[in-house]
C-alpha cells in the first residue's frame, strides 16, 4: 500500500516536472509604467555632503555640497537599486521653488522633511530616488556661487559622479564618515526650471557618465545671452548681483574674491570675455550624451527664447534625442500651465529614459506647441520638415515710417529717433501711423495661414547721428486674437485657491498644490519674436566700439525662437527701432538712425519656405487705415533673477 502510494506520488511528481521543463514559460508583458507601490511615508530621508574637489571659498579645504535624498525603503531591502531624479538649485533657502515658493525644511536630525515641488511625492512611490542639491555657496553647502561657472556646474556634476561611485561623500558637512550610494544604479535624470534647468544644461555639456536625461524648463544655454544681446545690456546689473542674492550668510563672508572675479570678468561694456566663454554650454553641445526634454515659454522675457534655438540646433547636430514643449506663457513651469498632461508626460519620459520601459514616448511627435490658450498641437519634427528661411525686404510706403514687407529688394531710407520711454507694444500699437520712434513694415492681409517656426535674423544697415546706438527688431502678428496675458504678474496664469494632489503626502510634505488657469486677454497685435543689438558691435559680436556719426554700419540681430501661425486675414509686420523699454537698457546718447532699406532684410523660417509666403501674400489687399492696436504690455522691471516663483 505504502509502496504503491509512493510510486503514484513519484510518478505524478516526475510528470509534473517533465511538463514544466517542456512547456514554454508564460511570457509576462514588459512593464510600460512605473506604479506607486512603495511607501512615501516610510521612505528613507537622509543627507550627504559630496566633495566637489574645488576650494571656491579659499578656506584651504575642498568644498562639500549638500544633497538631500528621499528614496523608497523597500527596493534596498530587496537588494534592488533605483534611478535618481535630481534638482540642483541655488533657491532652496533664499527664494523658494514653484508657484508657491516652497523652501526645504528639515527635522531635528537635519534630514529633509519638505522637498519643494512634486517630484519626490510622485516619483519616490514609483521606485525613483529624489535628490535635491544645494549649489555651492547656498543653503547648507560650502563654496561660492559663481553663476553658471565651474563651481555651479561641479556642484551638481560631483553628485552625479558620487551616485556612480566616482566621488566621495560624507554623512556630515565637516566629519570624516563616508557615505556610499549603494542603493542606486547611477542612472540619473536632472530637472529644473530656470537656474536649476540651466545647471542641468551645464552638467549635460560636461558629458558626465551616468546622466541619462535632462529636463530643462525655461533654462539658460549661454549666460552671456542672459545679460547681453550682441553688446546691448538686457539688465542693469551683472552676475555679481545675482550671486550675492542667493549666497548663504557663510558664503557672503568668504566669497569676496569670487564676487570680484564676477565684476571684473563681466564688464558692462557687453564685451565677450573668458568668463562668458566658460559659461557657454552651446559650444560644448558635442559632449552631451543625455537626452533632452526642453520646455520654454515663447513669451518668456526673463530667460528669453534666444536660449532655445542655438541649443536645440546644436543638440540636433550632435544626434541628441530631443523633445520640446513651447507654450504661450512667460517664465512659467508646465506644472502650472498644463498640469495633468505634464505629469503624465514627465512620468512616461523618466520611465523610458531611466527605467528603460518601452512605452512609445520616443516614437511620438517631437514637439507640442500651444497654439491658443490651452489648445495644443504637435509636430513630428521641430521645426517641421519643409521649413526654410525666407528673405523678406522692407520698402517705403505712403508715409514716413510706414512701409511694406515683401520679397522684392527695394531702395530708399527710413529714419527714427531712439525714445527709451517706448516699448515694442507702443511701436506695434501704432504700426500704421507715422511716428518718430520706429520704422514699421507690414504685409497686406494674408490670404491663407502662414507658419513661422524657428529663429529669425534681421540684418540692418543704419547710419547713427551719435557715437552710441542700440537697435531692436520685432516680428508682429497684426490682427485680433485672444492670448495668454504674459505681461501680468502670473505671466499667463492665474493661481486659484483649490488644490489638486500629485503623489503621496506626509504631515510635513504635502503633494497638493494650488490649481491654476490661463489668464487671457484680447489683443489687436501680438509680438511673436524679438531681438536686440548694440550697433557698436557691428564688426565683432564680442567687442563693441564707438560709432562715427554719419557713417553707415551693418549688423545682424538674432531674434528668439518661436512657433506661431499668422492666420489668414492678419498681417505680418517687421519693426525696427531703438531701445525696447524694460527689455534692454538705453545707450548713453539718444541717436537718430537712418535705415538703408536696400541693405536691410529679415530671414524668417516659414513652413513651406518662400513659396508659402508668396502664396499667403498673393493679391493681398491694402493695409487698413491707421488705428491703435492693443497688445500685451511688457511687465515693468522684467526680472533679473533666472527663477521667478512661477
Amino acid at each position: 500500500m505504502r509502496f504503491t502510494t509512493w510510486r503514484s506520488l513519484a510518478s505524478v511528481a516526475v510528470a509534473a516536472l517533465t511538463a514544466a521543463l517542456l512547456t514554454p514559460a508564460v511570457a509576462h508583458p514588459a512593464p510600460r509604467e512605473s506604479r506607486p507601490v512603495y511607501s512615501y511615508e516610510n521612505a528613507v530621508r537622509e543627507a550627504v555632503w559630496v566633495d566637489t574637489g574645488l576650494d571656491g571659498d579659499g578656506d584651504g579645504k575642498t568644498d562639500r555640497v549638500a544633497a538631500d535624498i528621499v528614496r523608497p525603503r523597500e527596493p534596498a531591502q530587496q537588494g534592488r537599486k533605483v534611478p535618481v531624479i535630481m534638482d540642483a538649485s541655488p533657491y532652496y533657502s533664499c527664494c523658494g521653488r514653484g508657484n508657491e515658493s516652497q523652501l526645504k525644511t528639515y527635522d531635528a536630525q537635519g534630514n529633509v522633511v519638505q522637498a519643494p515641488l512634486f517630484y519626490d511625492n510622485y516619483f519616490v512611490p514609483r521606485g525613483y530616488a529624489y535628490v535635491g542639491v544645494d549649489l555651492a555657496g547656498t543653503n547648507r553647502s560650502d563654496g561660492c556661487v559663481d553663476v553658471g561657472g565651474p563651481s555651479d556646474i561641479q556642484s551638481a556634476k560631483a553628485v552625479v559622479d558620487w551616485l556612480n561611485g566616482r566621488a566621495k561623500a560624507y554623512t556630515t558637512r565637516t566629519g570624516g564618515t563616508r557615505a556610499e550610494a549603494t542603493w542606486t544604479n547611477g542612472r540619473t535624470g536632472m530637472i529644473g526650471k530656470s537656474w536649476d534647468g540651466t545647471i542641468a544644461n551645464g552638467v549635460a555639456a560636461t558629458g558626465v557618465k551616468g546622466l541619462k536625461t535632462i529636463v530643462p524648463i525655461s533654462a539658460i544655454s549661454t549666460w552671456y545671452d542672459y545679460y547681453f544681446s550682441k553688446g546691448a545690456p538686457l539688465y542693469d546689473s551683472g552676475p555679481d548681483w545675482l550671486s550675492d542674492y542667493v549666497d548663504s550668510p557663510d558664503a557672503r563672508a568668504k566669497c569676496a574674491a569670487v564676487q570680484r572675479k564676477l565684476v571684473d570678468g563681466a564688464p558692462r561694456t557687453g564685451d565677450l570675455t573668458p568668463l562668458w566663454a566658460e559659461r557657454d554650454y552651446v559650444k560644448a553641445a558635442s559632449k552631451v550624451t543625455a537626452s533632452v526634454f526642453l520646455i520654454h515659454g515663447m513669451q518668456d522675457l526673463n530667460v528669453r527664447t534666444q536660449h532655445v534655438g542655438p541649443w536645440w540646433d546644436a543638440l540636433a547636430k550632435n544626434g541628441v534625442e530631443r523633445k520640446i514643449w513651447l507654450s504661450q506663457t512667460g517664465h512659467v513651469d508646465p506644472f502650472d500651465f498644463r498640469r495633468a498632461t505634464w505629469v503624465d508626460t514627465l512620468h512616461r519620459w523618466f520611465d523610458h529614459e531611466l527605467l528603460g520601459y518601452d512605452n512609445g514616448i520616443d516614437r511620438e511627435p517631437v514637439a507640442d506647441i500651444e497654439r491658443h490658450p490651452d489648445q495644443w498641437e504637435t509636430s513630428k519634427a521641430w521645426p517641421p520638415r519643409g521649413t526654410s528661411p525666407t528673405t523678406l525686404r522692407p520698402a517705403e510706403g505712403g508715409q514716413e515710417g510706414v512701409g511694406t514687407l515683401g520679397l522684392r529688394k527695394s531702395t530708399g531710407t527710413e529714419t527714427f529717433t531712439d525714445d527709451p520711454r517706448l516699448s515694442e507694444t507702443d511701436w506695434a500699437a501704432r504700426i500704421d501711423s507715422s511716428t518718430p520712434d520706429k520704422a514699421g513694415f507690414s504685409t497686406g492681409p494674408l490670404s491663407r495661414d502662414l507658419r513661422l517656426s524657428g529663429s529669425s535674423k534681421v540684418t540692418v544697415t543704419a547710419t547713427p547721428s551719435t557715437t552710441t546706438a542700440h537697435l531692436s527688431a520685432v516680428l508682429v502678428d497684426l490682427g485680433p486674437d485672444t492670448i495668454r496675458d504674459y505681461g501680468t504678474a502670473g505671466e499667463g496664469i492665474t493661481t486659484l485657491t483649490d488644490r489638486t494632489c500629485w503623489g503621496a503626502s506626509t504631515t510635513g510634505d504635502s503633494a497638493c498644490f494650488k490649481e491654476t488657469r490661463a489668464k487671457t486677454t484680447a489683443v489687436g497685435q501680438t509680438v511673436v519674436s524679438r531681438g536686440w543689438a548694440d550697433l557698436g558691435n557691428h564688426a565683432s559680436e564680442g567687442k563693441g566700439r564707438p560709432l562715427t556719426p554719419g557713417k553707415a554700419y551693418t549688423i545682424t540681430l538674432d531674434l528668439g525662437a518661436t512657433d506661431h501661425v499668422v492666420p489668414a486675414g492678419h498681417r505680418l509686420a517687421l519693426i525696427v527701432a531703438g531701445t525696447d523699454k524694460d527689455l534692454i537698457d538705453p545707450p548713453s546718447t539718444r541717436p537718430t538712425l537712418t535705415l538703408d532699406l536696400s541693405r536691410t532684410s529679415a530671414r524668417v523660417p516659414f513652413t513651406g519656405g518662400t513659396a508659402a509666403f508668396a502664396r499667403a501674400t498673393a493679391g493681398a489687399a491694402a493695409a487698413p487705415e491707421a488705428t491703435t492696436l492693443d497688445g500685451v504690455t511688457v511687465p515693468r522691471g522684467t526680472q533679473r533673477i533666472p527663477g521667478g516663483e512661477r
